[in-house]
C-alpha cells in the first residue's frame, strides 16, 4: 500500500501524523536483511535502533533460537 500525501495547511497538529505501518510477508523481509547482512551493506547501522513489532509466537522462536545457538 502507497503512503497518502496530506496536504500542509499550516496547522501544526503532530497528533494527526501517525507512524505509517505496513504488512508484508516475513519471507519478504527475511530474504532483503539475509542478502543486505551478505553484501555488508551499511543502511542496516541506519535502522540498528529502530523497534519493530512482531508477533509473540515469532519472539519465541527468536529466543529460544537465541540462547540456544552455539557461542563462536
Amino acid at each position: 500500500m502507497r503512503p497518502r500525501l496530506r496536504l500542509f495547511t499550516g496547522e501544526d497538529d503532530s497528533s494527526t501524523f501517525a507512524h505509517p505501518q505496513i504488512s508484508v510477508p516475513f519471507g519478504d523481509i527475511t530474504r532483503a536483511i539475509e542478502d543486505a547482512v551478505r553484501a555488508d551493506r551499511t543502511w542496516l547501522t541506519d535502522f540498528e535502533d529502530d523497534e519493530v513489532q512482531i508477533s509473540t509466537d515469532l519472539y519465541e522462536v527468536l529466543s529460544t533460537y537465541w540462547h540456544l545457538r552455539p557461542s563462536a
